[in-house]
């Protein structure tokens, strides 16, 4: 099995209605063996339209953050927990999710990241419950560092806010820039030397 096969699965899949209002599937693209794999909610209308995850307003800040913290969208893998566009972009409903969610366990156990970044609340969510952990706001658990069960061994999760709402809601980004600070010095990647202190570099 591979990701190519992964996301061939993905464009074709008919598992929930959102297959008949999507142009295209979002399977996720990035480094196949990425240490760090983003993984936010839903392909908006850009992403529908070009089959590539975050490629409007919302992945050009992500895009920056990620510069921001010394690594570039080829180093990490970036994907959704839902691969198709939900109408007028709405909330990725619990049924949609489940019928995606095989194809996030397996490309997540192909890539095997030390680090997952879960960008919004579905996504943060979601991913806290596999690990055997109810939350119920981002708020509350953004920003923070959780060491779970996940995809088959012990992983480092860390929620943040989904790019999209520092750009609805401005005062949220200064928040979201703190998060990715943090990612930085986790992986390594941060500080005046391009290396977190005490940390090795990861790329």
């Amino acid at each position: 099995m591979s990701l190519d096969r992964i996301a061939e699965e993905i464009r074709a899949c008919r598992r929930c209605p959102l297959h008949r209002s999507r142009t295209r599937a979002v399977p996720g693209e990035g480094n196949p063996k990425a240490r760090i794999v983003f993984v936010g909610e839903a392909p908006g209308r850009n992403e529908d339209l070009q089959g590539r995850p975050f490629v409007g307003a919302a992945g050009r800040l992500l895009t920056e953050l990620l510069l921001s913290i010394g690594l570039r969208r080829e180093d990490v893998f970036i994907t959704n927990v839902v691969k198709c566009r939900p109408p007028g972009n709405r909330d990725p409903r619990p049924e949609e999710i489940e019928a995606c969610l095989p194809f996030l366990e397996r490309q997540l156990q192909l890539i095997d990241p030390d680090v997952i970044v879960a960008l919004g609340r579905h996504s943060a969510l979601t991913l806290l419950r596999l690990a055997g952990r109810e939350e119920r706001s981002i708020m509350r658990i953004r920003g923070k560092i959780f060491r779970v069960e996940l995809f088959g061994r012990e992983r480092t999760l860390m929620p943040t806010l989904h790019p999209a709402a520092a750009l609805y809601n401005p005062r949220l980004r200064p928040l979201l820039e703190e998060d990715f600070r943090k990612l930085g010095e986790i992986v390594g990647t941060s500080g005046d030397s391009g290396v977190g202190e005490g940390l090795e570099p990861w790329f």
